[in-house]
This record gives structure tokens, C-alpha cells and sequence, in this order.
């Protein structure tokens, strides 16, 4: 009797874990069901947005720590497009997967070897609400890319376009700022700058800013 109980708890235990396996396959493939406009449930502070509307690749400078409370719907479904092992792109990266645990995105991550276009396309395949970008290195195919593919936001993190496009965003600070090969570095680069604080301040912002209607434009924080 006790060996017949102990199989039949076995079989459940197998069972809700073949049940729970395909629920999240499930999950994992519905980004192609439809799904509502994402937006935030929590706005930003008085002081985020500019009291009138930039030109394309203006910069927005909101007061310090305005972006704090601002929260996307649960399940925003991003996609983290990733190149280099700087340490800089590291702690960028972890400030993204953290900000997507605390606020409850649906995160899927791409990263880019030594030909990045592949991994870009393959990003903007899956339809995400936006595509996050990590590392210098994505600039400038970005700058080749985004331009075709107008319905898909992007963020770029730490570093700008050139000339962005209405569905490219960015985030800079005193420390930031790579603009493409042919512009280089600017002249307050400083890898050091990307601080897990700072990083974090870099995600929330950009989201606050792009589900705040900001287009085409660099945020600049602190």
C-alpha cells in the first residue's frame, strides 16, 4: 500500500511538473497573441517630462529622481539586445534584469556576436513593446536598422544615435554618451560611470519616458 501511495505521489508530482513545464512553454510562445498597449500604471513625478514638446533629438533633462515611481503594467514584454563583455555592458544588463523581476516584465534576452545585424533582426522579430540595447558595439548597426522598422520602439542605454528616428529613444549621463564610430567616444566618457545605481536610474527612466509619449529624444539623468 505504501509502495502503490508513494507512486501515485510520484505520478502527481511528475504530472504538475509536465503541467507547470507546458504552461511556461506556453507563455514563452504567446508573444504573438495579441496583447494590450502597454502604459504606465504609476506615472512619474512633477518635473519628468518637459513642459513642452522636444524636437526630434532634443534632450529631456528631468529633475533627479522623478522616474522613481513610475511603473509599467505587468508583462511589458521587452527584449535586452546585448554585445561585448565590457563591464560597463555587465552592470547594464543586470540593472535591466533586475528593473524587469521588480516590476514584473516579460524579459527575453538576444546577444549579438561578432556580426550584430542577425541578432538585431532577430529581436525586432519577436514584436516586443521595446528593444533594450546594451554595449557601445550596437550603435551603429542600430543607426543602419532602426530607421526601417519605425513601428518598433528601442532604448538605447548609456549611448545615442547620431540621428535617431521617432521609435528610438536614449538615456545618457556625464559618463555616457557614444554616438557611433565616425563620432566616437564623447568627451566625458567614463566607464566607471555605470554604476548599478545609476544603471538602474537609466532603465526606469527611459521606460517612464517612453511610455510617457517621449519619441525620439535622449534622456539625460543625473
Amino acid at each position: 500500500m505504501r509502495v502503490a501511495r508513494s507512486r501515485l505521489t510520484v505520478a502527481v508530482a511528475v504530472s504538475a511538473a509536465v503541467i507547470a513545464a507546458a504552461s511556461l512553454a506556453g507563455c514563452a510562445a504567446d508573444w504573438t497573441a495579441p496583447h494590450p498597449a502597454p502604459s504606465l500604471i504609476a506615472a512619474a513625478d512633477a518635473g519628468f517630462l518637459p513642459p513642452t514638446p522636444l524636437a526630434p533629438a532634443a534632450t529631456m533633462t528631468p529633475s533627479p529622481g522623478s522616474w522613481v515611481g513610475a511603473r509599467p503594467t505587468a508583462g511589458l514584454r521587452v527584449v535586452l539586445l546585448t554585445m561585448g563583455d565590457e563591464a560597463a555592458t555587465v552592470t547594464m544588463t543586470d540593472a535591466v534584469r533586475t528593473w524587469a523581476r521588480e516590476v514584473g516584465a516579460d524579459l527575453r534576452e538576444v546577444r549579438a556576436g561578432n556580426d550584430p545585424i542577425p541578432a538585431i533582426t532577430q529581436a525586432i522579430d519577436m514584436h516586443a513593446d521595446v528593444v533594450m540595447s546594451a554595449g557601445d558595439a550596437l550603435v551603429d548597426p542600430l543607426a543602419i536598422v532602426t530607421a526601417s522598422h519605425l513601428d518598433q520602439p528601442f532604448l538605447v542605454l548609456g549611448g545615442e544615435l547620431a540621428e535617431p528616428t521617432q521609435n528610438v529613444l536614449a538615456v545618457d549621463w556625464a559618463g555616457a554618451g557614444f554616438r557611433g564610430e565616425d563620432l566616437g567616444q564623447a568627451a566625458h566618457h567614463d566607464p566607471a560611470s555605470f554604476t548599478p545605481e545609476r544603471c538602474g536610474n537609466a532603465v526606469a527612466a527611459g521606460v517612464a519616458a517612453l511610455l510617457s509619449g517621449q519619441n525620439g529624444v535622449v534622456v539625460w539623468i543625473p
